[in-house]
């Protein structure tokens, strides 16, 4: 149950995507003053050693914020956005520290917003609850770490009071029973909370639970969602790793379509490793 460490996948193209979904959706929560919760249901250890040996093992990282780090040319305002928190964490030019989700929240929100982390792995949440104490008091004072199942804890955080949040969900999917829980969680979320920001990962690899994830979160009685993916390169013959991946927002912001719509084709180019890579952007608004 255990046994996945996301610091061998850190800033893979697949976090590329997450995160930079996720940057835009913090900064449009800022534009207004009233505070927001951001519950992150699978947190990790919140920042990564790109140059350590989890990291080092596969070196997924060299296919993903490596080559956009490596890439000269300024991308779209989105790319930039997402770049300029990378930069931050490592200002001598060299790519060592990358940001987990966590890490993301707490650089964008603001002293009145809140963080709700879950994160089950004992040894994540150690490291995590290390990296938090090293930010200071305000990190402690406005952010929580539970030790225990996100998808069972979501429900005593919404609505907030402030009836303003974001949701992350990105389980490994190491345990299949995760694409169920998934449905099953963003489903009941909506009726608690059907305004609320919901930010689903999907990944892509040759299992049917994971192809079928974004048609039936399309049915899960969302008004209005964007579905944005990127494939890196073609499905591999053994039918075993991650050939790309998806973000599905529920309840996204007005601005997000526009800025994939921009992104998304530049990504393509850069992150591109054969012929088949390509993008996909679907929406409903209602």
């Amino acid at each position: 149950m255990f046994s996945y460490r996301h610091g061998f996948h850190a800033g893979n193209h697949a976090d590329l995507l997450k995160h930079l979904v996720l940057v835009h959706i913090l900064q449009y929560f800022n534009q207004k003053e009233v505070p927001y919760s951001f519950i992150d249901l699978h947190a990790g250890a919140g920042l990564y050693d790109l140059q350590g040996d989890w990291a080092q093992k596969n070196g997924e990282f060299a296919s993903g914020i490596g080559k956009l780090w490596e890439t000269k040319k300024a991308g779209p305002p989105m790319i930039e956005a997402y770049l300029e928190v990378i930069r931050h964490l490592n200002p001598d030019g060299e790519l060592r520290l990358y940001p987990g989700s966590p890490w993301i929240a707490l650089e964008a929100c603001r002293s009145q917003d809140k963080l709700r982390l879950f994160e089950m792995h004992p040894s994540e949440a150690d490291i995590l609850t290390m990296n938090l104490e090293q930010r200071g008091s305000q990190t402690l004072k406005q952010t929580t770490l539970y030790e225990s199942d996100g998808f069972a804890g979501l429900k005593g955080h919404i609505p907030p009071p402030s009836r303003r949040a974001i949701v992350l969900m990105d389980p490994s999917y190491e345990d299949k029973k995760d694409y169920r829980h998934v449905i099953d969680t963003v489903k009941d979320a909506l009726v608690r909370f059907p305004t609320g920001c919901y930010a689903v990962w999907c990944p892509q690899i040759q299992r049917r639970e994971a192809q079928e994830l974004p048609r039936q979160l399309e049915r899960a009685g969302a008004k209005n969602w964007l579905y944005a993916s990127l494939s890196v390169h073609k499905p591999s013959e053994d039918g075993l790793g991650l050939h790309g991946s998806g973000m599905f927002v529920i309840n996204p912001p007005w601005t997000l379509n526009a800025a994939l719509k921009e992104s998304l084709p530049w990504l393509v180019k850069v992150l591109g490793q054969d012929a088949r890579a390509a993008y996909k952007l679907d929406f409903l608004e209602h």
